[in-house]
């Protein structure tokens, strides 16, 4: 029987690509940086990333919604408590794909006057780029494929597995108990 999901990353690969970022964003931010992180699918991926900074570090959240899949019209569901005039920002993202919500996300902090503004991405699904960004940090580069874990869902399920794996969506959505039994055997 063909296994319905393969292990794309595990925990030993997260691990050293949040310490490779953290030491990025410490570097390129000696005097200290404010994490803005994108909800929910970023909230693992920041509590770890942050872990590995070795600068003053603050955090605050966006919440967002789509309108429309794939049609990169979103809408803020949740907005900052921090004022970022002067400060330096790096957005932290799970997936950037076809680049039209990182796009939004970045006009709607540009106009509140940071004094920088970077991107950090675990994953870069560059074959979906629509709009091209700028992404200053990025922990993996994946083909067009479907992933869950660490803090990527699917139907809200499966973002507290240790490891982030790849397969068919339309399997995955026949049956994601047995999906996820492959990983784990």
């Amino acid at each position: 029987m063909t296994p319905r999901a393969r292990i794309l990353l595990g925990a030993d690969d997260l691990r050293a690509a949040n310490r490779r970022l953290g030491r990025e964003i410490s570097d390129a931010h000696p005097d200290g940086v404010l994490l803005v992180a994108v909800l929910k699918g970023s909230v693992i991926f920041l509590a770890d990333l942050v872990r590995e900074l070795t600068v003053p570090v603050e955090i605050d959240f966006l919440g967002i919604s789509s309108y429309a899949p794939d049609s990169g019209r979103v809408r803020l569901t949740k907005d900052l408590g921090t004022d970022l005039a002067g400060r330096d920002v790096v957005l932290v993202e799970d997936v950037v794909d076809t680049g039209l919500t990182l796009g939004y996300l970045l006009t709607q902090l540009r106009s509140r006057d940071p004094g920088s503004l970077g991107v950090c991405t675990l994953f870069d699904k560059r074959a979906r780029r629509i709009l091209p960004q700028p992404l200053d940090h990025v922990g993996f580069e994946i083909g067009d494929e479907f992933v869950v874990g660490y803090g990527l869902d699917f139907r809200g399920r499966y973002r507290n597995l240790d490891l982030v794996a790849a397969g068919d969506l339309h399997t995955l959505a026949a049956d994601p108990d047995a999906y996820v039994a492959d990983l784990y055997p």
